[in-house]
């Protein structure tokens, strides 16, 4: 009885960390292919390439506003049910976004529902594997399968994308997101929730809205710097001020003993304080990175999605080389090198891009640099997880994960806002270097933050 017992533990733990590692794939998957579709969209949908922009940006804006808030419901009413509703909500906006017969619907569909769906499934993902996999040695492998799928969801999706749009139609890439959601619920029934829902924790209302304002105001006002610098500074003044707001209301419930939304006491952690600036800075570099290449490839070069799709092959290779390493890697360097490499090879790759494209027409001129960013994101994004998540005791893993995703979600949306705004501005070639040097140029401040990480932080990985 023992001996089949043991099988189907490890059987069912496979199908959770399989449905877990799914979730992660199908988010960034959605944050990416889009980038390929953007021709057959905007030609469909008689929409232009700074909509089907705003579409992509608002998609990962509303991951990035709802995280937070996404991660504390987890607490309040489960981690399972939040992860299954979130599904749920999850494909219905991708069947919505199949269908749509015009830019509004699929803002609807992809930018909102599927958004929302996100923002509700994502947290879960983080809790449950920190508290299904204890020790660390499993924990960082468990994490390592995760980000591997996320990181190749995203790099991967151009690519899958391309085939499907180019094959059938880029309203099948959105029923595939929807047929893997399916597979996701299936694998999903065996997880069992390992702390009871307490539907007695408070929610913090107008937190949530005063963050996800904030934040909302600050991406959009970026997305307008191609058209009123005035509106931009307004936007961004705004934002701020309503994001002062929201850390104020933070520390008047804490002074007054509530819950807030978000503790401050999250940010008094140095180490994860400079893990959470590499992760969004890593992010920003990878969707960044997708949006300003496939953008140039598709108005400018006139590829169509399969052939932009092929030559973002590169960076899938790449990220998946180091990524599926990852728990090698770690045995022998510690979390800061690792992170501080991955940011060196990613600006490496960036400005090779630049460099390349200059002088050669071909195509080949985009693989080595893309090759070079897939290599380097690969080794960074799951030391830096690690380094947030392990900086943290079980009880606030719930609002450490959100926060988390937050920010991650946050620098996809400055890297598609920024260098898009850039690209669409001019969409020529001299467009496409400024918006992938400005890419590099954050990259750097990433690269600096790594260096103020702790020496000693390999541990969480052994």
């Amino acid at each position: 009885m023992i001996e089949t017992a043991a099988p189907r533990r490890a059987a069912g733990q496979r199908s959770v960390l399989a449905a877990l590692a799914l979730a992660q794939f199908i988010c960034s998957f959605a944050g990416s292919n889009m980038n390929v579709m953007i021709n057959d969209i905007s030609k469909d949908l008689d929409t232009t390439v700074q909509g089907v922009q705003v579409a992509i940006t608002v998609f990962l804006l509303v991951m990035a506003a709802l995280m937070i808030p996404g991660g504390k419901l987890t607490d309040r009413y489960g981690r399972k049910r939040c992860f299954t509703t979130g599904l749920v909500v999850y494909a219905i906006g991708a069947l919505l976004s199949a269908a749509a017969p015009g830019l509004g619907v699929l803002i609807l569909g992809n930018s909102i529902l599927e958004g929302v769906g996100t923002a509700l499934l994502i947290p879960p993902v983080y809790i449950l594997t920190t508290l299904l996999y204890p020790d660390t040695t499993s924990r960082a492998r468990a994490f390592g399968v995760v980000m591997a799928l996320g990181g190749i969801g995203a790099a991967a999706g151009p690519l899958i994308g391309g085939l499907i749009t180019t094959g059938i139609s880029w309203r099948a890439a959105f029923v595939f997101q929807a047929l893997v959601i399916a597979v996701i619920v299936v694998l999903a029934r065996r997880i069992d929730d390992p702390l009871p829902p307490d539907p007695t924790r408070s929610f913090d209302t107008r937190g949530a809205v005063l963050s996800a304002a904030g934040l909302v105001l600050v991406v959009m006002g970026i997305l307008a710097a191609d058209n009123n610098v005035w509106l931009m500074l307004g936007l961004l003044v705004l934002g701020a001020l309503v994001l002062w707001w929201f850390f104020r209301s933070v520390r008047a419930k804490e002074a007054a003993g509530e819950e807030p939304l978000l503790s401050l006491t999250l940010f008094r952690n140095r180490t994860s304080n400079l893990g959470l600036i590499t992760q969004n800075v890593q992010w920003l570099i990878l969707m960044g990175t997708s949006f300003t290449v496939a953008a140039y490839l598709q108005v400018v070069r006139h590829y169509d999605a399969i052939q932009t799709g092929v030559i973002f092959t590169a960076a899938t290779l790449g990220l998946l080389v180091t990524s599926l390493s990852a728990e090698r890697l770690a045995k022998r360097r510690t979390q800061r090198t690792l992170i501080m490499t991955g940011f060196a090879l990613s600006i490496a790759g960036v400005i090779v891009l630049v460099a390349l494209v200059a002088v050669f027409a071909t195509a080949w001129a985009f693989v080595p640099g893309l090759l070079l960013v897939g290599l380097g994101l690969g080794v960074m994004l799951t030391p830096s997880v690690n380094v947030v998540q392990s900086s943290f005791p079980e009880e606030q893993q719930g609002e450490i994960s959100g926060l988390s995703r937050s920010v991650s979600n946050l620098g996809s949306s400055f890297g598609t806002a920024i260098a898009g705004t850039i690209l669409v501005s001019g969409l020529t070639k001299g467009a496409y270097a400024a918006a992938m040097l400005a890419l590099a140029v954050i990259g750097l401040a990433g690269l600096t933050a790594a260096t103020r990480l702790p020496r000693e932080s390999v541990a969480a990985l052994h």
